[in-house]
């Protein structure tokens, strides 16, 4: 009998150890490939926290916390040092219970981010989850409480180090380039102007909410969608967009930010044609910041608008900076061609490029390919 309970532990166990590795891989893998997207939402928890000042090392921590989390769960599935890795199971499992039931009660977060923007799960059910997934943790430690901890054998060390390597590795490519695998609205293959008629069409303006928060003082407040004061980057950020339902107070989510897609030129007119209807090929360039463009970088984008001149194709720099009135775009080819530029939306352009700085292009509306400027030929 006592061997019968033994053996039906163990198996247990192992059922516990692949659910809680696949779990931990599809988690942070989905996270690894977008890791702007995590960094997004470490700001989002620094802000609410109070905690602004560590926001210089936002993108590290990312990649790190979505690097961490694959290596786990392939060192979980290959059973590599079960007992050292089950300890930090368990203190991750615990830590982020108690975040996201705090997110789900006090806490005013819309989305925990646990499964990046490939799946949005709303605070009570990533609470929900990691409770469930908690115990489990415990399960496998327990199992695996017998093992030395740091007892490696060659064949471990020499996993441990590859699955660090895929881990970190995968994060830091799709910094420096563009994710692997885009989950978010504005991929390749999407016409602008027929998605946001779509969404126009699935809702009423008037139930649209714009939820922000102050970037001050962290309190969250609704705006409508004509409401303009939500657009003032620098006071406010997005955090969420729904729609109200008319019978409950359950909302749904509106396809994230196509909705609010909007450029405004240097004097504050709506410029959003330029893009929805736009004929023949566009090349649109996304700024984040002007004095942080490289040398080599600025090379490329001149070499984008010299080539653009040349093919006869339209060129369009967006950028959340603030333009003045009357003096020409601060990006400019060698070429006679003036340079159209437009502000956007921070939120929205990160939406649409996970870079600094890059390159758009759209055929008759549709986007056709994405770069980083680093990776501008």
């Amino acid at each position: 009998m006592a061997l019968t309970r033994k053996r039906a532990f163990r198996i247990l166990a192992h059922v516990c150890r692949f659910i809680l590795a696949s779990t931990f891989i599809v988690s942070g893998f989905v996270k690894s490939v977008d890791p702007w997207g995590t960094a997004l939402k470490v700001n989002e928890y620094l802000s609410i926290y109070g905690l602004e000042w560590l926001s210089p090392v936002a993108m590290i921590f990312s990649i790190w916390l979505c690097g961490a989390e694959l290596m786990m769960g392939l060192m979980l599935t290959f059973k590599v040092r079960i007992r050292l890795i089950s300890i930090f199971a368990v203190l991750s499992m615990t830590f982020f219970t108690v975040l996201t039931f705090l997110s789900a009660t006090w806490i005013p977060v819309e989305d925990c981010g646990c499964f990046g923007d490939a799946l949005k799960l709303s605070p009570w059910a990533t609470f929900f989850k990691n409770l469930a997934l908690l115990p489990l943790a415990v399960i496998v430690w327990w199992r695996y409480r017998p093992d030395r901890i740091f007892a490696f054998s060659r064949l471990e060390l020499v996993l441990t180090v590859l699955f660090f390597s895929i881990g970190m590795g995968v994060g830091t490519y799709c910094y420096y380039h563009l994710p692997l695998i885009d989950f978010l609205p504005y991929k390749v293959g999407v016409n602008i102007r027929a998605e946001m008629e779509q969404a126009a069409r699935e809702t009423h303006e008037e139930d649209v909410v714009i939820v922000c928060r102050n970037k001050r003082t962290g309190k969250v407040r609704e705006f409508g969608l004509k409401d303009r004061e939500w657009h003032n980057t620098k006071r406010w950020e997005w955090v969420d967009t729904r729609v109200e339902a008319d019978d409950s107070e359950e909302h749904v989510v509106v396809k994230p930010l196509i909705s609010e897609f909007s450029l405004r030129d240097a004097a504050g007119e709506d410029a959003t044609a330029l893009v929805t209807e736009s004929k023949g090929r566009l090349y649109m360039i996304c700024v984040t910041r002007f004095d942080r463009i490289s040398p080599k970088c600025a090379e490329r984008l001149r070499g984008v608008v010299e080539h653009a001149e040349a093919e006869g194709a339209e060129v369009l720099c967006v950028t959340p900076e603030r333009l003045t009135e009357g003096e020409p775009c601060p990006l400019a080819g060698d070429g006679e061609r003036d340079v159209k530029c437009c502000n956007i939306d921070a939120t929205v352009m990160k939406t649409i490029l996970r870079a600094e700085t890059g390159l758009v292009v759209l055929d008759e509306g549709t986007i056709t390919a994405k770069y980083n400027c680093r990776d501008i030929k």
